[in-house]
């Protein structure tokens, strides 16, 4: 498991210091992914400064503080990514075990563990099937322990065996992108369980990984409230898979995710649906400073509701059809300026809006549209 810290560092008496600026623009024309007027808008930026400190051989302590504005994304404002100590249990020829306690980072997704750092990601925003924005912030990770094991094989390959369990705090704004604009309660993420397997086979450019996230969230509505008490599971799975070529990389993710409410909107309501969703990528490197980016991903708010027609139909049409699934076109471009200088642009053609904000109540007035566009262009300066 390493840092992800992708930078110039500073090394004085093994510490090492880190950062990036990445400031963009970027124009929603067809929802309210960014704000509610559909105009250009510059809510996106990302500030992020991170530092590890190697105490000893086998016990390493890092940390990242990051500013984000991305609009109605995700919550903006200063977090602590992690901050998180790095012990190396057991080391030998064939293992290596890692005990990591404090903010821990999540490792167990294709790019969880890069999402906080734009340099790293493979284009300015992820695909929302599998990387939502509305929980970037509990899904970058949380306060907790993580145990990983690394095994080499001479056989087989490499193995890598990932369990985590933690918590994330959930600011009241936080709450509000999830639930609604309704939402005056607290919502609290309880404990969860997360663990991951990735096998890189011998003498293959493969990569392949399944992991399972398992977490409840608690709702405690406040006097007026327009919810009532209430309770969210979600529970998702993950499988996985990175190709590696001499100038591209072909990678994938499919998920299913199963979501139950019980309460929110009355004592006895019920709800549970099963979503679907994935992405397929290509990244190809064209020359020294070059890239380009081609992506196709698809989502189901429910399996068994794939055109949205019953969704419409219970809500008394209250909730569109487009509102059961989103489907993605994405085509981009990274130059390397300089070492440390990059500009990132990519186009987004969309159908449905299964993946914009609010979760729980949508927002049907402004997201009336079935088709809409995303153009973005950011700017990333690192140390």
């Amino acid at each position: 498991m390493c840092t992800s810290s992708f930078a110039i560092s500073d090394d004085i008496k093994g510490i090492q210091l880190h950062g990036f600026v990445a400031q963009g623009l970027i124009d929603v024309n067809g929802s309210n992914f960014v704000n509610n007027d559909e105009k250009p808008s510059a809510e996106l930026t990302e500030l992020g400064f991170n530092a590890s400190y190697q105490f000893s051989d086998n016990l390493r302590f890092s940390g990242q503080a990051v500013y984000l504005n991305g609009g109605n994304r995700y919550a903006d404002g200063l977090n602590i990514d992690y901050l998180l100590m790095d012990w190396s249990v057991f080391t030998n020829e064939k293992w290596q075990v890692n005990l990591y306690l404090g903010r821990i980072k999540n490792y167990h997704w294709l790019y969880s563990s890069t999402r906080d750092v734009p340099m790293t990601r493979p284009s300015i925003i992820l695909p929302q099937s599998v990387y939502f924005d509305a929980t970037r912030n509990m899904s970058v990770g949380g306060d907790g322990g993580a145990l990983t094991a690394k095994y080499f094989s001479d056989d087989l390959g490499d193995f890598d065996f990932r369990l985590s369990s933690s918590y994330s705090n959930i600011s009241d704004e936080q709450a509000k992108i999830i639930l609604g604009p309704f939402s005056n309660g607290d919502l609290t993420h309880k404990a969860d369980i997360q663990s991951s397997m990735y096998w890189a086979p011998l003498s293959s450019n493969w990569r392949f990984g399944l992991a399972i996230t398992d977490a409840n969230f608690q709702y405690d509505k406040k006097q007026e409230s327009a919810f009532t008490d209430g309770d969210l599971a979600l529970t998702r799975h993950y499988f996985n898979g990175e190709y590696q070529g001499d100038n591209w990389t072909f990678s994938f993710e499919l998920l299913q995710e199963r979501m139950k409410l019980e309460g929110f909107m009355s004592d006895a309501f019920i709800q549970e649906k099963i979503g679907q969703g994935g992405f397929a990528q290509l990244e190809y490197i064209y020359g020294a400073n070059l890239k380009f980016l081609g992506r196709l991903e698809h989502f189901y708010a429910d399996k068994d509701d794939k055109t949205g027609t019953e969704l419409a139909v219970s809500t008394n049409g209250f909730v569109p059809k487009h509102f059961g699934y989103q489907h993605e076109a994405v085509l981009g471009a990274t130059i390397d300026v300089t070492n440390n200088v990059q500009i990132q642009l990519e186009h987004h053609w969309i159908k449905g809006t299964a993946r914009l904000t609010p979760v729980v109540l949508p927002n049907a007035l402004v997201n009336n549209h079935e088709y809409w566009q995303i153009s973005a262009i950011q700017v990333v300066y690192w140390f």
